[in-house]
This record gives C-alpha cells, sequence and structure tokens, in this order.
C-alpha cells in the first residue's frame, strides 16, 4: 500500500496544489498498459475500417477516445522513443535507426542510436511514484552498455533489440543482423520451442504481472512483432481471409479510400494520391503471381488478427485480476505499413537459402516462409494517405491512436495530435508530477484539455509541428504542409500540400503559394537549429545506406574468413604454380 500512498500524494499535489489532509480527495492510480503494433496502417484495425478481424482493440476503441490526426514518425526506433520520453527524436539520441546511419551522423549529438544521457523513460518517471514497470516485446533503442529496458526504469523485460525477427524461430531476419538478439532484465536469453511472437509477448507479460505486487500500480509495455517483416501467422488465422484481396491493391487503395471519406477521416471528394512511380499493375501480373502475392496479403491480415487475440488473453487477465477498470490503455502504431519486397534481390534469396527461408505459396506464413507485401500492397494499405513506412507522407505517418480507460470519456478525437504527445498526456492522465526540468525537456504537449473537453485543440493554427527522420522531412502549420522524400521513391524536393482540402497530397501548391511556402521552409529550419537535425550527405539513398552498412557488418563478422579463404586461395594457386614450373622444367631436360 505504500506505493499507492507515495502516488497518491503525488496526485494530490500535482492536480489540486497543496491542500489540507481533510481536503484530498481519495485517488487509486491506474495501471498503464501501451499496447505498440508494429508497421500498422491508419486503417488497418477493424476500428477504422480494416479487413482484419480485431475485436479486442475495436472493444477498447469502442471505451474510449480514437484519434483520427495523429502521426507518428516514420521509422520504429524515432518513434519508439518518441512514444516512450515524449521528447523529439532527435533529443532522445535515436534521430533515425542503425541500419540507414551515414557514416558522417555516427556518434554526433542525437545520433548514437541509443537512448542518451538524462533521457528519461516513462518508466523512469512513474517509478518514483510507485510503479512497477514491465517491458516484452521490439525494444530496438540500443543493446550496448547501459541501453537495454533494464537501464531505463523497466523492473523486468524480455526484449528484442532488433528491428525485427523470425515469429516462429529464435533467428534473424535480414543479413544485417546475425542472430535475433533476446535480453531477459538485461542478459542474453533464448525463446522456447513452441514459440509465436504475439502468443510470447503476451505470456511473457502475464508471467510479470503475475509475480507483481498487486497492491501497486504497473506499468506494461508491449511492443509487438506484428505485422512487421518477416510477416508470418498460424495457418488458420491466414485462411480465414481467403478471397478477401483476390481483386488485388488497386481494388483495396480504393475500397480503402471510400471508407475514409465514409467515416470521415477525409473529406467527401478529397483525390488518392497516384500510386508511387514503378507500381506494378495487378492485372498484368501472372496468375501465379497474383495468388502468392493475395495469399501474402492474407497472411498479413491474419497476423493482425492472431496479435489481437493474444491482446484478448492480456484483457481477460486483467479482469480476472480485477484490475481491468483500473487500467488505461494505448494503442497505436509507430509508422505506416512496410514497403520492402523480399523476390527481387538474388543476395537476400541466396542469404534465404542460407537461413532456411522460401518466399513460396506453400507453406506461406508459416515456419521459414519470409512473409512480405511489397510496396504496391503497402500503398494500398496506406491508403487514404500517400506513399508508406520511412516516408514523411501521410501514409507513413498518420496512424491510428486508441487510449481507454480511467478518466477517457468515449469520444472521436479529430484535433492534431503526435507520437511525443503520448507520455505527457499518460503523465497528466494520472496526475504524476514529474520533475519540471523532465517535463519542460519534452517537446510534446498533454492532450489531457482535448480529452476531458476543455480545449478542443492543443496546437493553435500558427504552430510549427516539425518532424525529419533520414532527411525525410514534413512540417504542419495551420491547413498546410511541407515535405520532402528522399531517395530511392524521393527527389528531396519540398513541396506544399493544403491538407485541409488535399489530405491525399496530390497537388504541390509551391508555385501558386511561393510565400507560404518560404514560411514553413523557414519555420521548418528554425525547428531543425533548435533540435539539431543533421543534413544528409549529397546523393544519401537510404537503400544503398542500408547495403552499404550490411557489407560492413558482415566484413566485421566474417572477415577474417574471408581473409583466410583469400590467403588458402592465394597458396593453392601459388602451389599449382610451383608444379606446373617443376612440370615444365623437367620436360625441358629431357
Amino acid at each position: 500500500m505504500l506505493h499507492r500512498l507515495i502516488a497518491f500524494v503525488s496526485f494530490a499535489l500535482f492536480a489540486h496544489g497543496a491542500t489540507s489532509p481533510s481536503s484530498a480527495q481519495p485517488f487509486e492510480p491506474p495501471n498503464i498498459v501501451i499496447l505498440l503494433v508494429d508497421d500498422a496502417a491508419l486503417m488497418d484495425f477493424g476500428a477504422y475500417g480494416g479487413e482484419a478481424l480485431t475485436p479486442n482493440i475495436d472493444g477498447l476503441a469502442a471505451r474510449g477516445a480514437m484519434f483520427t490526426q495523429y502521426r507518428t514518425s516514420p521509422l520504429c526506433s524515432p518513434s519508439r522513443a518518441m512514444l516512450l520520453t515524449g521528447m523529439d527524436n532527435h533529443l532522445t539520441g535515436i534521430a533515425t535507426i542503425p541500419e540507414v546511419l551515414p557514416d558522417e551522423h555516427v556518434d554526433q549529438p542525437g545520433y548514437s542510436m541509443s537512448l542518451e544521457p538524462g533521457v528519461l523513460t516513462l518508466a523512469e518517471h512513474l517509478k518514483p511514484h510507485g510503479y512497477q514497470t514491465f517491458m516484452t516485446g521490439k525494444w530496438h533503442m540500443g543493446s550496448g552498455e547501459g541501453d537495454l529496458p533494464s537501464d531505463h526504469g523497466f523492473d523486468r523485460s524480455f526484449a528484442l533489440d532488433a528491428s525485427g525477427a523470425d515469429n516462429w524461430d529464435d533467428k534473424s531476419y535480414m543479413p544485417f543482423y546475425h542472430d535475433a538478439p533476446w535480453y531477459e532484465d538485461g542478459k542474453a536469453a533464448s525463446l522456447p520451442d513452441d514459440f509465436y511472437s504475439s502468443e510470447f509477448i503476451v505470456d511473457k507479460m502475464v508471467s510479470y504481472l503475475d509475480e507483481a505486487d498487486a497492491d501497486a500500480p504497473f506499468f506494461a509495455f508491449l511492443g509487438f512483432q506484428a505485422i512487421h517483416i518477416p510477416v508470418q501467422a498460424p495457418p488458420e488465422f491466414t485462411a480465414r481471409y481467403d478471397g478477401v484481396y483476390d481483386a488485388g491493391w488497386h481494388d483495396l487503395r480504393e475500397q480503402r479510400h471510400q471508407k475514409a471519406m465514409a467515416l470521415g477521416l477525409v473529406p467527401q471528394g478529397a483525390a488518392l494520391a497516384p500510386m508511387p512511380e514503378g507500381s506494378r499493375n495487378w492485372n498484368e501480373l501472372s496468375e501465379d503471381e497474383r495468388a502468392v502475392y493475395a495469399r501474402r496479403m492474407q497472411v498479413n491480415a491474419g497476423m493482425l488478427e492472431a496479435m489481437d487475440l493474444h491482446i484478448g488473453r492480456l484483457i481477460d487477465y486483467l479482469r480476472g485480476t480485477g484490475q481491468f477498470d483500473s487500467t488505461i490503455f494505448v494503442i497505436t502504431s509507430d509508422n505506416g505499413p512496410e514497403h520492402n519486397r523480399g523476390d527481387n534481390d538474388s543476395r537476400l534469396a541466396l542469404w534465404m537459402r542460407f537461413n532456411g527461408y522460401h518466399i513460396d505459396i506453400e507453406g506461406v506464413g508459416e515456419r521459414g516462409s519470409w512473409g512480405f507485401i511489397g510496396p504496391e500492397w503497402a500503398n494500398a494499405a496506406a491508403s487514404p494517405g500517400a506513399l508508406y513506412k520511412f516516408y514523411m507522407a501521410e501514409g507513413g505517418i498518420r496512424a491510428p491512436l486508441i487510449m481507454s480507460g480511467p478518466g477517457i470519456a468515449v469520444q472521436r478525437v479529430d484535433a492534431m495530435s503526435l507520437v511525443s504527445d503520448v507520455a505527457p498526456t499518460l503523465l497528466d492522465l494520472i496526475g504524476v508530477n514529474t520533475d519540471p526540468a523532465s517535463r519542460e525537456a519534452m517537446t510534446g504537449r498533454s492532450l489531457k484539455p482535448v480529452l476531458t473537453g476543455v480545449q478542443e485543440q492543443v496546437y493553435a493554427h500558427d504552430d510549427a509541428i516539425g518532424m525529419e527522420v533520414s532527411g525525410n522531412s514534413a512540417l504542419y502549420k495551420g491547413d498546410f504542409k511541407i515535405t520532402r522524400h528522399m531517395p530511392p521513391t524521393g527527389d528531396a524536393t519540398w513541396r506544399l500540400y493544403n491538407m485541409a482540402e488535399d489530405p491525399g497530397e496530390t497537388v504541390d501548391l509551391s508555385a501558386q503559394l511561393p510565400e507560404k511556402k518560404a514560411e514553413l521552409l523557414a519555420d521548418y529550419q528554425a525547428y531543425a537549429d533548435r533540435v539539431g537535425v543533421l543534413e544528409m550527405p549529397d546523393g544519401y539513398d537510404s537503400l544503398v545506406q542500408i547495403e552499404a552498412n550490411t557489407r560492413a557488418k558482415l566484413l566485421k563478422r566474417y572477415g577474417w574468413m574471408v581473409i583466410a579463404f583469400g590467403l588458402f586461395l592465394l597458396a593453392v594457386i601459388y602451389g599449382a604454380w610451383r608444379l606446373t614450373r617443376g612440370f615444365l622444367f623437367s620436360r625441358r631436360d629431357v
């Protein structure tokens, strides 16, 4: 009960100021559960119009707040850092992900690729107020000394420190990683033989909660691998979506666009951006190609449903322990859908062969299948937004956000909100009075005034809201947005859009409104200077960079083997030359 008393005193001082003991009202600090989905689009959950069956997520949405204008970063690590700290990604140390980091940015301030000294997570804010803190699933915010969840306020953790991993086996999913780096409480750990990621992540969290003090509140952060590559799901879930995606990606993107208008996610008549240059025409694929691509999208939906089922198990556990009604839930995605392919690179194909992966339709999504949906499905899933993950287009950063629980009324929130707003909102909702310097370091704003109806917006019409990850940049101000997309999909050119009229980002207004564009560009530069954005090297291309970084990793890991093989080959050549030379001399003597 001491933990509850500490939290109560903190709440009373923060929410009501100094009061006499007789005037203080009893307060039970709520639990907090953050459920972070990986690479889910705005409309992937059923509550937002998606095809996948997500009754447990939808149930939480029905009893809480659904946000329609929420923006996250376009990449996983920066989003996670912003979510857990309430700070701009550059101020956390995780400006981007290590996989695409250019040499020029290595170890620069804000680009250390781990949470830097003085940056506090929600867990570190909550622990002094009596909260028990637990984390399971994907971390991806540094694996060096002092980088893991156990070093950042989490009492118990079972964390994957990589951008992803296999969902069935304890192994890597891409050449950049030698293995799947899982850690329990800061120490290297292995997975059970019957592992499936969504099930295990929930099971492990339940085991931590079982061991927790029932009289103290808890903070639980679950970072799911669903629906990150490799897209994998039990076959019974995949089979539920037979035929759903057979009409192809053109049909899906139009269906979601129409639903988005019907649900008010975009205005009636809003234009839908064309598919990215180089996109394939569904009807020009062979029958076999269409069959395998439709099946991959079925796995994608099945993986979402499987995750939702296990979220339901966590909810059932909390109901069974009497903790559900006193728990705040946050459900969101780290960025838009993944667009990378696994069937157009011979080097990746060779790596798959050596690592027990296939991309065939037989057993797709099951153990050994390297599942993906590719750029066309990703663009369709991101509808009504443009593009997908990694880019600052709406398809890459406009994501679902649901908050439900004590103090949160059933409502739809159309106000602008950011991933960095989640941490200050939670601290505000539960009345935790953090160190003023720590709260001041947060760039995010509490959404409590919006959730409680005190304000309609927390960002004023003239507020400039900047974002940047690896050169992909955006700034919102009022109805307008400027954005630039780096190669290989973009051309690094700034464009201006009216988001109120054109949320699909179809008409560049740069020529019509040069003064407005100049104003927003100046605002962006002020933002970049304030948070320490580094400009990208000339000719930067994220695909080229990840290939270079992967080669460097492989050389470091296997360089000695290459050198040894080279020396062996030289020895063989030299030996052959000596033998040939000796043979020729002996023939001459004859």
